[in-house]
């Protein structure tokens, strides 16, 4: 975990009190995970085992870090400190509404999207840089962040999925741009 290991030391040198913490026995997280499931009428189950969490300075991870390659580490933590910019930049008060309010919290969650839009751009640019431009185009891949986008998982933050495949689609074409 030597790649992982540096890069969290990127992001601490950027962000001095970030930290990695499990979900497992995080009583909040218990909590979110409750609200979750309730909230999306079960189609958000795996919050506690799948998903991993920014919340103020901290990552919040599921058992499956453990079990994660130091490359898809990586891929991980750049997609997160996104995130943590992204709050630096609006603020926790505004990066919190931003993620939870506009338009509506579930089904049209647009200030989530575009949150989420940035991180995943990232995710596909960190992807192509340590796994190569195929492993960005993987079919795998496309679907999953679709599906992230359009399903129960991330509350239908955004539920029109041409939309989302046309900003894979010019995400990819970005990629390529820049590898040229």
């Amino acid at each position: 975990m030597v790649l992982s290991g540096r890069f969290i030391e990127t992001i601490r040198g950027e962000f001095p009190t970030f930290r990695i913490v499990p979900k497992q026995g995080h009583w909040p997280s218990r909590a979110i995970d409750l609200a979750l499931r309730a909230l999306t009428f079960g189609g958000q189950r795996s919050y506690l085992t799948r998903y991993h969490t920014v919340i103020g300075n901290t990552l919040y991870v599921p058992p499956t870090w453990e079990l994660m390659s130091d490359l898809d580490r990586v891929i991980l933590l750049r997609h997160e400190r996104v995130h943590l910019r992204q709050r630096r930049r609006y603020g926790a008060f505004l990066m919190t509404w931003l993620y939870l309010i506009p338009f509506f919290p579930l089904g049209l969650a647009y200030g989530r999207a575009r949150i989420e839009w940035e991180a995943y751009e990232e995710t596909l640019r960190a992807t192509a840089e340590l796994l190569g431009l195929e492993a960005a185009r993987s079919p795998s891949l496309r679907a999953q962040i679709v599906h992230r986008f359009t399903g129960p998982e991330y509350g239908w933050m955004w539920p029109f999925e041409r939309s989302v495949q046309a900003w894979y689609d010019r995400a990819l074409e970005n990629l390529l741009e820049v590898a040229e």
